[in-house]
């Protein structure tokens, strides 16, 4: 999908949540209330003012948009953009033995920090990186991690930002 960011400005805010709505995955409130800070003149002011929105969120707002992600290298129902960011890394087709490091690092994950462990796929060179990545980060403290977790959920956030506005930015 291609978006027009001077479009994007003007629309109403439905409108402006529905198109954006995905962009923090399976919290529209994001796009909703970043909607107010309009009229962006950049991609990055864009970008800024959704990640501010999480920043400026509570706790619990915080915790449940961590917790709307999906675990890694898990089937199951992802969202489109879940589905093709995990994907072009091979999550989505791991050997029995593969998988099952994962799984055992995601359920250590989860019952340590109450969320799913969350990382930006796409920046990330292979899926033996994203293997460090858990390990290192499951050593975290919980405040460490819900950080990094929130780092990452931005990151994510901007990947698919680009995406949505590679034809029309």
């Amino acid at each position: 999908m291609s978006i027009d960011l001077a479009e994007l400005n003007h629309l109403p805010c439905d409108a402006f949540t529905n198109l954006l709505g995905s962009v923090f995955e399976h919290s529209p409130w994001v796009a909703r209330e970043a909607a107010e800070g309009r009229p962006f003149g950049s991609l990055d002011s864009l970008h800024t003012a959704m990640v501010a929105v999480v920043e400026t969120a509570s706790s619990e707002q915080q915790l449940a948009l961590l917790c709307a992600h999906p675990e890694l290298a898990r089937r199951g129902p992802l969202t489109a953009a879940s589905a093709s960011e995990q994907g072009g890394k091979g999550l989505d087709s791991l050997a029995a033995s593969e998988a099952a490091v994962f799984d055992a690092l995601n359920a250590t994950y989860r019952s340590r920090f109450g969320f799913p462990f969350i990382i930006a796929v796409r920046g990330q060179r292979d899926r033996g990186a994203i293997l460090l990545a858990m390990q290192q980060r499951v050593t975290h403290s919980a405040e460490q991690e819900r950080k990094a977790a929130l780092a990452e959920v931005a990151k994510i956030a901007w990947f698919r930002l680009e995406d949505m506005f590679k034809n029309g930015v």
